[in-house]
């Protein structure tokens, strides 16, 4: 039996965008009969931890040493190892590679030392960025590399979504399974600014935001409820007429699931893919995090479009339904299986 390492970013600081789309791979690789084995330090947020144990994989505490890397890579009789971090130095992916074992990076514009056999970028419109590879490195770029998980594409549609009709428009608001940035109390006071009627359901991982975002004052007509992180992530979403979310890794599932999303830039290195998300017209900008902070309504015009205006919410819905079609992990996996 092959068996693939996955080595992974994951922290409250750090969130676990980096695990949800290594699980998406983890998944395929599985699929096909290989075993997998995860190196992370998954317990510093323990719902990323529950979603790796929640598929019988086994995890092992985080590295950081070129040579802490080869040595446990060998301990643990590997036969390729994925790699998906931002906080690793570019001497571990050289001594990986030199040691003679296949290696697949996860990048997300720049490579930040990162030298694998394969890199993936599945960033929308990665394709038309030509940046130089190391020697000997296959790149894949774009949408059609988009690698998601079992539990959304359980829930995608078959067909483009149609236009629903709710008499008050039903809102989902998620960002990440640690809302590193703190972004959902002020995300809750712009739907509050707009003034219009709304069921909300906003995800907030911890108390203290939990707490700030029941804080919000709310008009007689307008509805918010706070739960915590949740495994009905995908099913929530297709229940909602508009869901809101930070502008990463997480908008490709959102547009796989036909959803209609409005996305939040909440940090620097996602402003690339917010802007192309944007400018794609598949997906609704509501603007950066520090401009929600300091005024509640400088998302004010485009949520009230959003509440009020149902064939909008439709065309944004299809548009993204077709954008993402759900293989890139079967890709992917194409190409590091290849390699063993």
């Amino acid at each position: 039996m092959k068996r693939v390492g996955v080595r992974c970013d994951v922290g409250p600081a750090r969130g676990i965008g980096h695990v949800m789309r290594c699980l998406a791979l983890a998944e395929e690789v599985r699929r096909r009969g290989a075993e997998v084995v995860f190196v992370c330090d998954a317990p510093t947020v323990p719902w990323a931890a529950a979603q790796i144990a929640a598929r019988g994989i086994d995890v092992h505490p985080a590295v950081w040493e070129a040579k802490e890397h080869v040595e446990l890579f060998r301990r643990l009789g590997l036969d390729a190892v994925v790699f998906d971090s931002y906080d690793l130095d570019g001497a571990v992916y050289r001594a990986v590679r030199a040691s003679g074992l296949p290696t697949l990076a996860i990048v997300d514009g720049d490579f930040r030392g990162a030298e694998a056999d394969v890199l993936v970028d599945q960033n929308l419109a990665a394709e038309l960025d030509r940046p130089e590879l190391p020697a000997g490195t296959r790149r894949l770029a774009g949408l059609p590399y988009v690698m998601i998980r079992d539990e959304i594409l359980a829930h995608r549609p078959v067909e483009a979504p149609a236009d629903r009709q709710h008499g008050v428009p039903q809102v989902f608001a998620f960002f990440g399974g640690t809302d590193a940035f703190g972004a959902g109390p002020y995300v809750a006071r712009a739907l509050a600014a707009t003034g219009l009627p709304f069921e909300a359901t906003v995800v907030a991982p911890g108390p203290d935001l939990a707490a700030r975002i029941g804080e919000v004052e709310l008009q007689p007509h307008q509805q918010l409820q706070v739960i915590g992180p949740t495994d009905q992530l995908a099913a929530r979403v297709r229940e909602a007429d508009l869901t809101i979310s930070a502008s990463g890794t997480s908008t490709w599932e959102l547009l796989c699931l036909g959803a209609t999303a409005g996305l939040v830039c909440v940090v620097d290195n996602q402003v690339m893919g917010y802007e192309r998300a944007v400018d794609t017209r598949a997906a609704a900008g509501l603007g950066l995090l520090s401009a929600l902070q300091e005024d509640p309504a400088s998302a004010d015009q485009m949520l009230k479009r959003l509440l009020t205006d149902p064939a909008e919410r439709g065309r944004l819905a299809r548009a993204g339904w077709e954008l993402v079609d759900g293989r890139g992990r079967e890709r992917v996996a194409d190409a590091l299986l290849g390699l063993i």
